[in-house]
């Protein structure tokens, strides 16, 4: 056991000290280690003398070494219990006589071993050795030798042990445990409201067990532990009086300590002095009478008793008697008050007066104490109001301020001192201070107490008022119950009592403070003391009290200039306005506490808004101010106007504040959600009279505009706020705020009027914004007929109340501005909440027609404004009977003169009229049983997809208002519509009446197909065509002359006039515009709805009028509505002929109108009839593309007759179009355009022989110079005759029935350019090459004959591109036939003549153009060199085709024509070697060219560089070709031998020198198949060799040929020509095998 040891190691220290001097301890102490070592526990020590008598023995020795170890080991015995009570009287005396010991060592474990024996079990329980062993305590504490630390440990030893002896007493007692007192004087928080509500958490449970809950029953009877504890309370208050303790036998103690005891005991056992009377008689007789005595002021104080300290234990301790024990010492209590508020009056030292300060302020801020002495003292009639006195003493203390020299030094020490309170730092008194400073700190502490105090006073109110309101004796101030006009509660009696007698003091008190005092800290603290206070009055209904806090707190808020400095600067004779002005504008300046005050203001108008009455006028003067400062660009806060500079006062934190202020302002308003309605009339009412008092300074000059409009302004923005907040039951005082609004509406000055308007705007939004607008049919499900019918009419009520004032303001003045402005308010009303109005669209619409007769133009277009509104989004939420009124009313625009936008955009609404009654007609045309919608009657729109989207679109809509539409008569008002339409139709102003045909149109043609057919055919002879009419009789008969435009101003005296368009300066032009609308809206229903339409009675009388008006149009109307009348055919015919929905009868009709129109000419200029006529023929394209299926044979011939007339008159009309513009005449090019389109048939597809001749007869034709003259000359042929290809029926032309076919000659000899040629080429070609098979071999020959006699227009016209399109055109044709011919071969249905005749023609147009046009030196004076460039190209591209394609192709061509092909191409290269060579160097580089490229398809077409390539036809050509091609080069070799002699010196032309250096280079390089070889005109004996020689590779035996020629040439005086020739000798011999050999060669061969 660790104690077992412990003290077995203390015995043997024990042992060791005492080994020399005291053997007799060392032998005890070794025996009681033997002892202790047979010990196994404290408890058997503890009954064993033997180890305590060693220790003892040690003590009794009285040297400090040894007493230390003694006394150290009884602390651990008695610590362990291992020793008996029966030893406690031999410890004490050897305590005591250790206490005599001037050790201070053996002292402190002394006094240690006495506070661990009254810890223990060893507790003395007799009087004598309870006193004894404080007696030991006493003596060291009165010892004048024992050191401090000795004497502070026998202080708090005795005080231990005063505690443990109390707490034994109520242990003893049967008392409730616990300590219920304060103990010591309570810490301060960082606040006065902190100390408060501190003071009630700690004192709570006290209160209710000790106070109210009833006085505890006396005893008169005590234990011996009690009396024990009385006879230590009487000397204890004895040595208090400086008297001796008769049981502790102590004579002389410090008078301090014995009251700090008994300060002690009184403050934390205060159970014992309530409940055993022996005590209580002592606190009565004895303690109070000492206090009292203490407490006198009247006599010098002398020693111990006038020191600060002891004053303080004195005063501390009346404080918990006032504070613990005032309900039974109630006389002792208040002369104990009486006594310390004396010494507020009396000239005492300052310590003193702050020391009783202190305690007055902790009784202020312990909120049940101030209670309890409330209720003992100032509600009993027999006792003094020692509160009441308390307050008056603080504020006395306070009012000193105004006396004092230093007040504004201590003012500023006040607030340092709050401030530093605020940071959690205590300021205490330093009592050896006596300098001034020291002196003002004083006089500030003594200021700052007693402020706190005041404070605590107020916040106690606060406290106890709202505790009065939890348990239910006050109502809350947001109840909305009215008050009670006396309280019965004893709380709220309290409280009321409190309020009603301090609150004038504590006023002056700390308004003086705040009006002097600038520290954050204590202006918080002040004005929290404003708000609490002013609640609680607010709670209490304490009007008065009320009302002057917040009429003193509003003084703090704004510091507007003095009206007294103000008059003084007016009145000062050297002042100026301006600087007036400036001055007064910086003057306003917002400081923290004012900042703070509105803040502190904001609170408490929250708190109590139900309870202000008319007290909110104060608060809103304050709040207008504000507002106006806020507002205010020269206001600033009092940091921003001394620290920074004003350049940078937007970027400060004043404007933080600003926005705080701003958002308190509004969120108070905001709130009046929360009053009951009396407060919210009451805050209305003070809002109104604010508004009036500066309505009424206004108008009479006495104060500042600006600023009353600023008051007025705010008033009116408040009273909206709250408008808002209160939607939901806004009733009772909509006329008390819309009241005021009209009479600022009357006012005469501009600004309120405009303010007014405003506001009235928002407030009626705010109203129709609420839930009481909103759509209830879900909440009426669940209700009663009655229920419905009850709030139906409160709404119905409440909207016609919000809806009147607009129409009261509008009739109830004269002001346009007013008027204006009351049409803006109802276009803001139905924008945003015209879905909700029900019942006063009969108002609104009745104002609505007025306004449109008015003459101002701005109410004019306001009031339309707010009718569109109605019309585009409201006309689901109008009654049905008011329909038709809006449909008049729209009228009643439209037909106004005051505004021209205004009619146009008001016709555009009665369309969207018929879009909302076109959503009725499919509920009412499903019950009709000759509606649209019933069998074999549907109409079938041509547009489906877009059809099918309003379709869905209205299904939808008619969902929503089937019900609302189902007892309209829609058909009756969509015929009221169409109507007013219909007359727009005809105003005189052509922008009025345009619009309106358009509308009537395009609200037909979407609305139609719900149409029945009664009702399509009322619209078509009642309202269509009748407009047709109308509009053509105007067209016709309004005047031609032209107008002038709207006057615009003048000039130097003269009118200006706004320009017209010339298509629109008469009344006839413009009828014309109007005439085009209707013709495009009949365009528009026969394009939709013409299937439907055929099938009504008497429509084809219809279309015959129609029909009737279309050709009228053309010859008698102008080039605009002829276009319309065609179009309008042409847009009907097209949109139904592709769909099978177009009759023959319908379709032949528009094809005699359209002939007719080709035919006749018009009665105005050419140039409009020929746009008449494109468009015909555009027309019939477009006819033909959509209704082919439509046309046979006859009417398909009849179609290309038309064209073909179109053409001539054209070319007839045209004739010097071409040569004056450059350009094809329009109608030809149209005529180009639309030829592609009339592609035959597959069932027709004999046609194209008729479309291809027809149109081939406007080429150049045969009389055309179709041969050269080299080709009259060397070769003369005739051109070929046209006749039928063999195997095929010829077609006749005399089977095309068209007139003046025969004139076709005429007609092209009078067009002098080949321009339309030019374009017709293309075209054609195109169109031939898409024709079919067989009528593509029977136009073949046709074609090419056509093809080429444009090309031989070259020598005529070389500038032409007709001759260049034409070999194109050839190009591509042979292509297209050869490419054909070899890749499906020969087709079977055509003999082998008709091909022949192909190929024939094919022949001769090679022929005739390269032999005759190509490769010459024709006469052009404006083509450039890159045209002449291309034109080479092209006839490359020609020698191309025919060398690279035809000729190598296996095609069918006859023998003789290849012979003619190959004979062409060496007929074209002999240009060069055939002319003298005197004219070589003439001829131009591109003629050499050719030659030498035709030589070079020559050897091309001779040579074998493949045999895969090796067919029969290409055998063929090759040997036509070798045989061609040996005598031209035999040619070219002999002429050059003799041009070089007969030149002699002189060079050779730089042609003829290529061309035989070409010539000699590509013999060496040609070699020819075995094939082409045997035609070659040799030896027999080479030709057998060949002949032999077959199995061998092609080689050069065309070498041989040319072999004497060659020799000729060795001696050329040309190197070139020498070396090359020498070359072809090696490659004959090589030819021959007689290549020389080689020595080495021959010996090997030896070998």
């Amino acid at each position: 056991m660790a104690f077992m040891a412990v003290l077995e190691s203390d015995l043997r220290a024990l042992s060791a000290e005492a080994r020399r001097r005291y053997p007799a301890v060392k032998d005890g102490a070794e025996h009681a280690i033997l002892k202790l070592r047979s010990l196994s526990n404290p408890s058997e020590i503890a009954h064993n003398e033997d180890i305590l008598r060693i220790f003892l023995m040690a003590c009794d020795v009285r040297t400090v070494k040894l007493s230390i170890i003694g006394l150290s080991c009884l602390q651990k015995l008695i610590s362990h219990d291992a020793v008996s009570p029966s030893s406690l009287k031999e410890i004490l005396s050897t305590l005591k006589d250790h206490a005599e010991m001037v050790d201070e060592g053996v002292q402190l474990k002394t006094l240690q071993t006495i506070s661990i024996i009254f810890q223990s079990r060893l507790l003395p329980e007799n009087e004598d050795t309870m006193a004894q062993a404080l007696g030991i305590c006493l003596r060291l504490l009165e010892n004048s030798r024992s050191f401090d630390s000795v004497r502070n440990t026998a202080a708090a030893t005795f005080r231990q042990a005063v505690a443990l002896i109390f707490d034994r007493v109520v242990l003893a007692e049967s008392l409730p445990a616990g300590k219920y007192g304060f103990g010591s004087q309570l810490s301060r928080t960082s606040s006065v409201t902190g100390d408060v509500n501190r003071s009630i958490n700690l004192s709570d449970s006290f209160y209710h067990e000790s106070v109210f809950g009833g006085s505890p029953s006396k005893r008169e009877t005590l234990t011996e532990t009690g009396k024990l504890g009385l006879r230590l309370l009487e000397d204890l208050t004895s040595l208090a009086a400086g008297g001796s303790a008769i049981w502790l036998r102590a004579n002389i103690l410090q008078r301090a300590f014995a009251l700090d005891i008994l300060e002690f005991v009184l403050s934390n056992y205060v159970a014992v002095f309530r409940t055993l009377l022996p005590y209580e008689q002592i606190l009565r007789r004895k303690i109070c009478s000492l206090l009292m005595t203490s407490l006198r002021t009247n006599t010098e104080l002398e020693g111990e008793a006038g020191e600060p300290s002891f004053r303080r234990l004195v005063l501390r301790s009346v404080a918990h008697i006032i504070r613990l024990y005032s309900s039974s010492l109630v006389t002792e209590c208040e002369v104990f008050l009486s006594m310390l508020l004396k010494v507020t009056f009396l000239d005492l030292p300052l310590w003193h007066r702050i020391l009783v300060l202190e305690i007055l302020r902790g009784f202020c801020v312990e909120a049940w104490t101030l209670r309890i002495l409330f209720q003992n003292f100032d509600m009993h009639p027999k006792n003094t109001n020692v509160v009441e006195g308390m307050v008056k003493a603080l504020a006395r203390v306070v009012s000193n301020l105004q006396v004092q020299e230093t007040s504004e030094e201590s003012l500023a020490a006040v607030a340092g001192m709050f401030s530093s309170k605020a940071k959690g730092v205590e300021w205490s008194l330093d009592n050896d201070a006596s300098n001034a400073a020291v002196l003002v700190a004083s006089e500030a502490h003594a200021i700052t107490l007693a402020v706190e105090g005041l404070l605590g006073v107020v916040f106690t109110v606060a406290t106890l008022t709202d505790e009065a309101m939890d348990i239910g004796e006050l109502e809350s101030p947001r109840c909305d119950n009215d008050a009670p006009v006396n309280w019965t509660g004893k709380t709220a009696v309290l409280c009321y009592s409190m309020v009603d007698s301090l609150w004038l003091t504590i006023l002056d008190a700390l308004s003086l403070v705040l009006s002097r005092s600038q520290g954050e800290a204590i202006v918080l603290e002040i004005l929290k003391g404003y708000q609490a206070f002013t609640q609680a009055c607010g709670i209490l209904r304490a009007v008065e009290p009320l009302n002057s806090f917040l009429a003193s707190l509003c003084k703090f808020t704004i510091n507007f200039p003095v009206e007294t400095e103000k008059k003084s600067l007016l009145q000062s004779p050297g002042s100026k306005r301006s600087e007036l002005l400036v001055d007064q504008r910086d003057s306003i300046v917002l400081t923290p506490k004012n900042v703070q005050a509105l803040r502190t203001l904001f609170n408490i108008a929250h708190r109590l808004h139900n309870v202000l009455g008319p007290s909110w006028v104060l608060v809103l003067e304050t709040l207008a101010a504000l507002d106006r400062a806020i507002h205010s660009p020269h206001a600033t806060t009092q940091e921003v106007s001394t620290l920074v500079p004003k350049f940078t006062r937007e970027s400060s934190s004043q404007y933080s504040d600003f926005n705080i202020l701003s958002s308190l302002n509004s969120q108070l308003f905001e709130s009046s959600a929360l009053m009951n309605i009396s407060a919210v009339r009451s805050l209305l009412s003070a809002l109104c009279q604010l508004s009036h008092q500066c309505m009424s300074s206004t108008s009479s000059g006495l104060a500042p505009a600006s600023q009353k409009i600023g008051s007025i302004s705010f008033s009116v923005e408040r009273m909206i706020s709250i408008l808002v907040n209160n939607v939901h039951r806004v009733e009772p005082f909509w006329d008390q705020v819309v009241g005021h609004f009209l009479e600022l509406a009357d006012h005469s000055n501009p600004h309120l009027r405009n303010m007014a308007l405003d506001a009235l705007d928002r407030s009626i939004s705010a109203v129709l914004d609420s839930d009481q607008f909103l759509d209830n049919k879900q909440f009426n499900l669940h209700k009663t007929s009655q229920e419905i019918e009850s709030s139906t009419s409160e709404l119905r009520s409440l909207e016609c109340s919000v809806i009147s004032a607009l129409k009261v303001l509008y009739f109830s003045t004269q002001s346009v501005d007013v008027r204006v402005g009351s049409l803006k308010i109802l276009l803001h009303v139905l924008e945003r909440h015209g879905e909700k109005l029900h019942f006063s669209w009969p108002n609104i619409l009745e104002m609505l027609r007025s306004v449109a007769d008015a003459p101002e133009k701005d109410l004019v277009t306001l009031g339309f404004q707010n009718l569109q509104v109605i019309m585009n989004d409201g006309l689901s939420t109008i009654p049905a009977d008011c329909l038709h009124v809006c449909v008049d009313v729209t009228g009643t625009y439209s037909a106004q003169k005051t505004e021209l936008n205004i009619s146009l955009t008001a016709i555009g609404l009665l369309w969207t009229m018929t879009d909302f009654i076109a959503k009725g007609l499919n509920k009412s045309s499903e019950e009709k049983e000759t509606g649209i919608l019933g069998a074999g009657s549907v109409v079938k729109p041509i547009d489906s997809e877009k059809m099918e989207e309003q379709a869905l679109r209205v299904s939808k809509d008619i969902r929503d208002h089937a019900t609302y539409l189902y007892d309209v008569d829609c058909e009756k008002l969509l015929f009221s519509v169409f109507s007013l339409l219909q007359n727009l139709g005809a105003d005189e102003r052509p922008e009025v009446r345009n619009s309106a045909v358009r509308t009537l149109f395009q609200t037909l043609g979407t609305h139609g197909q719900k149409l029945t057919k009664g009702m399509w055919e009322n619209c078509l002879w009642n309202y269509i065509f009748p407009t047709l009419e109308r509009a053509s009789h105007m067209a016709a008969t309004s005047s031609k002359d032209e107008r002038q435009g709207k006057e615009l101003g003048t000039r130097g005296g003269k009118a200006v006039h706004m320009l017209i368009h010339h298509s629109r300066n008469t009344v006839q032009k413009q009828w014309d515009e109007t005439l085009v609308l209707v013709l495009g809206g009949i365009a528009r229903i026969l394009r939709l709805f013409f299937p439907f339409l055929k099938s009504l009675d008497q429509f084809w009388s219809g279309w015959e009028l129609l029909l009737h008006f279309v050709e009228n149009s053309y010859l008698n109307g102008s080039k605009e509505v002829a276009l319309a009348a065609i179009n309008c055919l042409q847009t009907t015919v097209i949109s139904h002929s592709s769909k099978g929905n177009m009759p023959m009868s319908y379709l032949i009709s528009v094809i005699d109108i359209y002939e007719l129109i080709l035919e006749k000419p018009p009665s105005y200029s050419s140039n409009a009839a020929t746009k008449v006529k494109q468009e015909v023929l555009h027309g019939l394209g477009e006819l033909y593309v959509q209704a082919q299926g439509m046309f046979n044979a006859e009417m398909y011939t009849r179609l290309i007759a038309i064209i073909n007339i179109a053409v001539k008159q054209a070319m007839l009309i045209n004739d010097n179009f071409e040569l004056e513009f450059g350009n094809v005449p329009p109608v030809l090019r149209t005529i180009l355009e639309i030829i592609p389109l009339l592609r035959p048939t597959e069932h027709i597809s004999s046609m194209w022989l008729i479309l291809l001749r027809e149109f081939l007869q406007y080429l150049p034709g045969e009389d055309s110079h179709l041969q050269s003259e080299d080709d009259k000359m060397d070769h003369p042929r005739n051109s070929p005759k046209y006749e039928a290809p063999n195997g095929t029926a010829s077609v006749s032309p005399d089977k095309v029935t068209s007139s003046g076919t025969g004139s076709i000659a005429a007609v092209n000899a009078s067009i002098p350019s080949y321009i339309f040629a030019e374009k017709l080429v293309p075209v054609l070609v195109d169109l031939f090459l898409q024709a079919p098979v067989v009528e593509k071999y029977i136009i073949y020959p046709e074609i090419i004959q056509s093809l080429g006699r444009c090309m031989t227009t070259r020598r005529d016209n070389p500038d032409s591109a007709l001759w260049r399109l034409a070999v194109e055109a050839f190009n591509r044709i042979l292509i297209d036939y050869v490419s054909k011919l070899i890749y499906t071969g020969p087709d079977s249905s055509f003999g082998k003549p008709a091909r022949t005749r192909i190929w024939k023609e094919i022949a001769d147009v090679y022929e005739i153009f390269l032999v005759g046009y190509c490769g010459r030196a024709l006469p052009s004076n404006s083509l450039s060199a890159l045209v002449l460039e291309a034109d080479e190209s092209l006839e490359m591209s020609m020698l191309k085709v025919l060398g690279d394609t035809v000729l190598k192709l296996p095609i069918d061509a006859p023998t003789d024509i290849l012979l003619r092909l190959v004979s062409t191409l060496d007929r074209c290269a002999s240009r060069t070697c055939s002319l003298p060579v005197e004219t070589v160097e003439l001829m131009p580089s591109h003629c050499s060219r050719f030659s030498l490229t035709c030589l070079q398809k020559l050897f091309s077409l001779s040579s074998c560089s493949n045999e895969a390539d090796w067919n029969l036809t290409r055998s063929e050509v090759s040997k036509i070709s070798i045989t061609m091609l040996m005598n031209r080069c035999e040619y070219i070799l002999s002429r050059f031998q003799t041009d070089e002699n007969e030149l002699g010196e002189h060079p050779l032309p730089k042609a003829r020198l290529e061309e035989i250096i070409y010539v000699l280079q590509e013999l060496a390089r040609l070699v020819i198949h075995h094939d082409t070889a045997s035609s070659l005109h040799l030896h027999p004996y080479l030709r057998s060799g060949l002949a032999e020689e077959k199995e061998k590779p092609p080689g050069r035996p065309h070498l041989f040929v040319l072999l004497p020629s060659f020799s000729e040439l060795v001696l050329s005086r040309e190197l070139r020509i020498r070396e090359l020739v020498v070359a072809l000798l090696r490659l004959v011999s090589k030819e021959l095998s007689l290549e020389k050999l080689s020595l080495t060669n021959g010996k090997n061969a030896s070998r």
